[in-house]
């Protein structure tokens, strides 16, 4: 089968577009080559930063490929809430038996072990020292609008639509839709447009937090790539330690928020690359005067990064 994700290398940044002809649809081959991508742009230093977008002029993912589903419910025993929750459990402490994912396969778990990994593979979004931005070309429903709230940044053109339908079809999301929605845009908003189903235009995308740009399409692209660029810059450790620090200390106890961007905060001082930024601000501070809050040429270089290199052995 052809890949479904076709990477283009540009500096430090990784344009992944997703391509799956006819109708954009997200499926089990999507999601594998995309748990290849995360994994690859975590562990490469060369790369900084990835722009998803998708390759069918008007859809960025149209949702996920409802025959899939439909194959996996036929497949699978009905279970209550309880005893579902129960199986994903003891899936994950099956899933890490060397060879057992095979085995899963060929069983009614199969399902159960697939939106396993599909939340793994949008976790390891979060966790990444990669930024990962979405550059929604139009439609991202479903899975496409679940890929997107597990990026950093999303981007949409004026012309896009962006929501989660599922419960039109009698399920709710489950690629993790309501969770990152609730925290992305508060419990109102999510519930109301989890149980309505109906997409959100990029303007009211843009108003309620969903989306942090609207631009028109054909500067959609350049616009994500630009920002992708500026971004890959920073200290990829860092990036990873904010990261955390948002995504998961923001969902603590304030106490415990506090500890974790306290241990990330200490642990960056250990760096090679920090010392450097450090030393080089001191330099042009004396050197010039002033500090940069007062000094808009410095400004523009700490924010473009371009005045320490981060990623310098």
């Amino acid at each position: 089968m052809s890949r479904q994700i076709h990477i283009e290398q540009r500096g430090r940044v990784l344009l992944a577009t997703l391509d799956n002809p006819p109708h954009a649809l997200m499926g089990a081959g999507m999601v594998a080559e995309l748990d290849q991508l995360v994994g690859h742009a975590s562990d490469d230093d060369s790369i900084g930063a990835v722009v998803l977008t998708g390759a069918h002029p008007e859809r960025f993912i149209a949702h996920y490929d409802v025959r899939e589903l439909l194959a996996l419910a036929r497949s699978a025993p009905a279970l209550p809430e309880s005893l579902a929750k129960a199986s994903i459990g003891a899936i994950g402490a099956l899933e890490r038996i060397p060879g057992s994912g095979s085995l899963l396969e060929h069983t009614p778990a199969a399902g159960l072990s697939q939106l396993r990994g599909f939340h793994d593979t949008l976790n390891g979004i979060g966790r990444s020292g990669a930024v990962f931005i979405a550059a929604i070309n139009g439609v991202a429903l479903g899975g496409g609008c679940e890929l997107s709230l597990a990026c950093d940044l999303r981007l949409i053109s004026d012309d896009g639509l962006i929501g989660q339908p599922e419960i039109l079809l009698g399920i709710p999301p489950g690629g993790g839709g309501t969770q990152r929605l609730s925290r992305l845009i508060g419990r109102g908003r999510a519930l109301e447009l989890v149980l309505e189903g109906r997409a959100v235009p990029a303007d009211e995308a843009e108003r309620i937090g969903l989306v942090h740009r609207v631009l028109p399409r054909a500067q959609l692209l350049d616009e994500a790539l630009a920002t992708a660029e500026r971004l890959a810059r920073r200290s990829k450790p860092v990036v990873a330690a904010c990261k955390r620090a948002v995504l998961e200390g923001g969902n603590l106890p304030l106490e415990m928020g506090l500890k974790m961007e306290q241990a990330a905060f200490v642990s960056s001082l250990g760096h090679k690359s920090t010392q450097r930024a450090m030393e080089a601000y001191i330099a042009e501070m004396q050197s010039s005067g002033d500090v940069a809050a007062a000094n808009p040429e410095m400004r523009d270089r700490l924010v473009d990064g371009t005045f320490i290199d981060f990623n310098k052995p």
